[in-house]
């Protein structure tokens, strides 16, 4: 077979299964099996949807699953212990920004008087959560719960949500060792809800707002049941979003392939984002099959293709809504995972102060740009790939910078500073005991 006679290493494990859950951003996976790249290094891959990221996790980590498309915060939550706890890794970032936070129509309307306006009469965004803010401070003086939804507790739609709320003085909850439910003091209480059930959620009035990846924002505006107000990209410039997982196990008993899997990952996000996005409608039909997303094509397009729909009409130019290889996004940068363990921390899911020499351990204990590297070094000697392709010179750690809606700056190489300058949330030596926020 032509495609397995150009393998150049040889994988030790063949036959694959790996798993997803059905979002755009799993595109990689799709990808690299329609267009050959897992057969070109000699893998043959059968992907299968999951019913939730638990479920997925799981899966991999008994080995039911070779890999999967994960959540950042997975590998990193589970190798410290937050739920269950296991070694992954991951080699490939799958993909920058791509979630959105949509609330009901009728938390909209209530929202919209405290919404600036532009000269066409338009929301002037990124629509800060100050404008939540008078709803859910109304909600709590009527003695009204105001609940919203995310995916999954190390998920980055509970981050990013927590995130936007906390910059404008909302306090989405805390966690502790003894009440897992991250609601300890909450304005706003957040609960899990899988991706896809978002929108019936939010349609059944259970749930007023949610924070969950494409293609279900643009969904709730299709079916014209709520209003996506901003996008992460909006509130964390390029932020990193998904990634690959494989068991520490599996990578230790199975590196050749694994190495093989990532040089076939990285040419996926290559083929995504090449020629200006030139391929992205060809992957949208693709993704709207059965065995990937699901859903409606127009509803997948309408983000995959440089756009997004805030309200039905108010269709915006997002050109780097979805990004699947520019600006090095499939690199597993040691600084996205740290940002990830300080909002572990800063809720409490890691209940004691750490060290920034423990942050960076764990960082590097997960996220592996070697085995990346490694890769790209293959398909740059195979002319697959161009050497400018790839940040070779990086110590692992973006340059600090302020690219969040609150304008606080990140120092990947200084997390508990970070800490320290963000309003609510634990800091220094804090912890939580019982309903309060205490110091050792």
């Amino acid at each position: 077979m032509p495609h397995v006679a150009r393998a150049a290493i040889k994988p030790e494990k063949e036959e694959l299964k790996f798993g997803f859950i059905k979002l755009t951003d799993m595109a990689p996976i799709a990808i690299a099996k329609e267009n050959g790249y897992f057969e070109d290094e000699g893998l043959f891959v059968s992907v299968e949807a999951q019913a939730n990221w638990k479920v997925l996790l799981d899966r991999v980590i008994t080995g039911e699953l070779d890999g999967a498309h994960m959540l950042a915060g997975q590998p990193l939550g589970a190798t410290i212990g937050v739920g269950t706890k296991a070694h992954v890794i991951t080699p490939f970032s799958m993909d920058l920004n791509g979630n959105g936070i949509t609330v009901s129509n009728a938390i909209w309307e209530q929202m919209k008087p405290f919404v600036p306006t532009g000269a066409d009469g338009k929301p002037v965004h990124p629509i800060k959560a100050d404008a939540l803010k008078k709803v859910v401070e109304k909600f709590k003086a009527d003695g009204k719960p105001f609940n919203m939804g995310m995916v999954f507790p190390v998920s980055t739609h509970n981050y990013y949500l927590r995130y936007w709320l906390a910059a404008a003085g909302i306090n989405p909850g805390f966690y502790s060792p003894s009440d897992i439910t991250g609601q300890i003091m909450a304005d706003v209480l957040l609960s899990v809800t899988p991706p896809p059930q978002m929108p019936a959620t939010l349609e059944a009035g259970t749930i007023l707002g949610y924070c969950v990846g494409e293609p279900w924002n643009q969904q709730a505006v299709f079916k014209g049941i709520g209003v996506p107000v901003i996008t992460d990209y909006e509130i964390w410039k390029n932020n990193p979003e998904k990634v690959f997982g494989f068991s520490a196990d599996f990578q230790k008993k199975n590196p050749n392939t694994v190495l093989a899997a990532t040089k076939a990952l990285i040419r996926a996000g290559m083929w995504l984002d090449e020629n200006n996005n030139a391929n992205r409608l060809k992957a949208v039909s693709i993704l709207a099959k059965p065995e990937y997303v699901g859903a409606d094509a127009k509803v997948i397009a309408n983000s995959m293709t440089g756009t997004f729909e805030y309200e039905k009409g108010d269709k915006r130019s997002v050109p780097d809504f979805n990004v699947f290889f520019r600006y090095f996004a499939t690199y597993p940068y040691y600084s996205d995972a740290t940002w990830f363990l300080t909002q572990m921390r800063r809720w409490g899911q890691i209940a004691e102060a750490k060290t920034d020499s423990w942050y960076a351990d764990v960082a590097k204990d997960v996220y592996r740009p070697d085995i990346y590297l490694a890769a790209a070094k293959l398909l740059v000697a195979e002319g697959k790939a161009k050497k400018s392709d790839f940040p070779w010179d990086t110590d692992g750690y973006k340059a600090p910078n302020k690219d969040f809606i609150d304008d606080v700056a990140y120092d990947g190489k200084k997390p508990n500073e970070y800490l320290k300058n963000l309003g609510i949330g634990l800091k220094g030596d804090q912890k939580i005991s019982g309903t309060k926020v205490v110091a050792n």
